[in-house]
């Protein structure tokens, strides 16, 4: 059952219509998530802003895609794994890594085990990581700044994952295939 309206530009209020067009112009398409954030502008231009820094940061995007991918899943939010399954194909990720994570593994490659692996930790231990966890992701060949940076990539798709997870929007045609 759909809670929340998923909104057009006509339809939200005024204070996400020049989001949720920016979203277009990036997607093609609103995703039916960001149309339901838009019920609250605070919520989507936060979003927005968070998602230009993530996707503007250090990560590659199969890298970018494997942490919000971990987190939809840590998180149970079903909108994002298909969402993130969707474009972490499109990303190149290998289909039995992605399959991997959505069944609470890590990929197989040793960087993007790494960051899967971080992530969830993150999520699970609510931010307070051991020494161990911290050298585990710096064996893996990343820096302290990296780190952090992933930081910002689960604080991202939190956002996502709880509205998701609140507003309940329907999962798009394209993406029942990942659902």
């Amino acid at each position: 059952m759909e809670r929340f309206p998923v909104h057009t530009t006509d339809s939200a209020p005024e204070g996400s219509r020049s989001t949720l067009r920016d979203v277009q112009a990036r997607f093609g398409a609103i995703p039916n998530l960001a149309a339901a954030m838009a019920t609250s502008p605070v919520l989507v231009q936060s979003f927005l802003g968070i998602f230009d820094k993530v996707h503007g940061g250090s990560f590659s995007e199969p890298q970018i895609q494997t942490v919000l991918l971990t987190d939809a899943v840590t998180n149970g939010c079903a909108w994002a794994v298909a969402f993130h399954t969707a474009l972490g194909l499109q990303a190149g990720l290998d289909p039995a890594d992605i399959e991997a994570i959505r069944g609470g593994r890590s990929p197989s490659d040793d960087e993007l085990g790494a960051l899967s692996t971080l992530a969830r930790t993150l999520i699970e231990k609510r931010g307070r990581l051991s020494n161990e966890d911290v050298q585990r992701f710096l064996a893996a060949g990343f820096g302290k700044d990296l780190l952090l940076e992933v930081i910002t990539i689960v604080a991202a798709s939190t956002i996502t994952n709880y509205a998701g997870s609140v507003t309940n929007p329907p999962l798009e045609a394209h993406l029942q295939q990942y659902a």
